[in-house]
């Protein structure tokens, strides 16, 4: 099985992709990765969802959105960030934005002059650090290697930091098999009412949800689509009774059932 993840080796996607299968290929992006399991040019991609600190990322959901694919599987890792860079002098921290947000607090209070810089990836910015004396990087601690120094460890913001990442694959392999699922509803209409309704056809039948954002259709100003994961199976008649209900509330517009599956913890 070949797997494809946010590269360069060694970001925090690349570890949860090692959970899947040790052949990993790299891209530059998230929606690039899903669109290449689109596309049927990898097995499985590994895309990152939700950071505990600094929630959805609107990349992945903008791209799934999009995109004709199975969530397959969860993947959950904790992130210990730490500060990279040749020496304890530098002018300039790089990393992702989502990395620079999660250590944002001790950025401010150690370093309130240096510049930070937004890269693709926080093994991308380790890399630059590895290029520039004048660069930090923050990544996980093993990314310095033996040419690089640890200026500081675990510096995100709160220590219960954690990623939750989406296995996707083929549309056609998606399953109602699973504790979780994940749809993303886009109702085509906007009246008062409309969100209760889309809640209640879960609370009336006891399905709990994890997770509902909005996110802009691209369409028209205003006019908004709806991901949702909940605490059930699609195997399950409560949530195909649900569904039901949300099908008809969507009847304008469209529900894309993204798959049941269950989600692992993976350390490293």
């Amino acid at each position: 099985m070949q797997v494809v993840t946010l590269g360069p080796a060694g970001t925090y996607s690349h570890r949860a992709a090692r959970a899947v299968d040790d052949n990993v290929a790299f891209r530059e992006s998230v929606s690039a990765i899903v669109a290449a399991v689109d596309r049927g040019e990898f097995d499985r991609g590994v895309v990152p969802i939700e950071n505990s600190i600094e929630g959805s990322v609107t990349e992945t959901l903008d791209a799934i959105a999009d995109a004709e694919i199975a969530v397959v599987e969860e993947l959950v890792t904790p992130i210990r960030h730490a500060l990279i860079a040749q020496s304890p002098n530098f002018d300039t921290v790089a990393s992702h934005s989502q990395a620079l947000a999660q250590c944002r607090s001790y950025l401010e209070r150690e370093y309130p002059d240096a510049e930070l810089e937004a890269v693709a990836s926080t093994a991308a910015g380790v890399e630059y650090a590895r290029e520039d004396a004048t660069v930090a990087g923050i990544g996980h601690p093993d990314n310095a290697g033996d040419d690089l120094t640890v200026v500081a460890e675990d510096i995100q913001d709160r220590s219960s930091n954690a990623t939750r990442f989406f296995v996707v694959a083929p549309a056609d392999e998606r399953s109602v098999g699973g504790g979780k699922s994940t749809i993303v509803v886009y109702p085509n209409a906007n009246y008062p009412g409309l969100l209760l309704e889309l809640l209640e056809a879960f609370a009336e039948r006891d399905i709990n949800l994890s997770r509902i954002e909005s996110r802009p259709s691209g369409n028209r100003l205003g006019d908004y689509l709806f991901h949702i994961d909940f605490d059930a199976g699609l195997y399950e008649e409560r949530a195909q009774a649900a569904l039901d209900d949300i099908e008809e509330i969507a009847e304008d517009g469209w529900v894309k059932r993204l798959g049941s599956y269950d989600r692992r913890h993976v350390l490293y």
